[in-house]
């Protein structure tokens, strides 16, 4: 129960990014030039990692979305320090907020969800 609870919180984190970037795609960034396009990979890479996290069993999926996770903080971190293709952000709207919240879920219960499931059954029955 706890593995597919995470996995429904990671597709999720998965699906909130890519809900926000398709949303700020929207406002303003299909405008340009680098980024843009890179805001429609966001939006479509997290719909396809999100639906192999809950139909495939496999640790690769839960690998995916951490790596997503990370490269967008990643991403969204250069842009509020040295900028990002063009990009300076301030943390100042919901968006980045949002964002922030979901890819963040994406590693933590993506990095939950790459502990062995025996480990994990082993927690829930009491026995560690």
């Amino acid at each position: 129960m706890v593995r597919w609870i995470l996995r429904v919180l990671v597709a999720l984190g998965l699906l909130g990014s890519a809900l926000v970037h398709w949303v700020v795609w929207l406002d303003w960034a299909r405008y340009m030039d680098v980024v843009g396009p890179l805001f429609l990979v966001n939006v479509v890479a997290g719909a396809v990692i999100a639906l192999a996290v809950l139909v495939w069993r496999h640790w690769l999926p839960a690998l995916a979305a951490v790596g997503f996770g990370l490269a967008t903080l990643g991403a969204y971190v250069l842009s509020l320090t040295v900028g990002f293709f063009g990009v300076q952000e301030q943390f100042a709207t919901q968006e980045e907020v949002w964002g922030v919240v979901t890819e963040v879920a994406c590693v933590v219960f993506g990095l939950a969800l790459l502990v062995p499931g025996k480990v994990t059954a082993a927690k829930e029955s009491g026995r560690v």
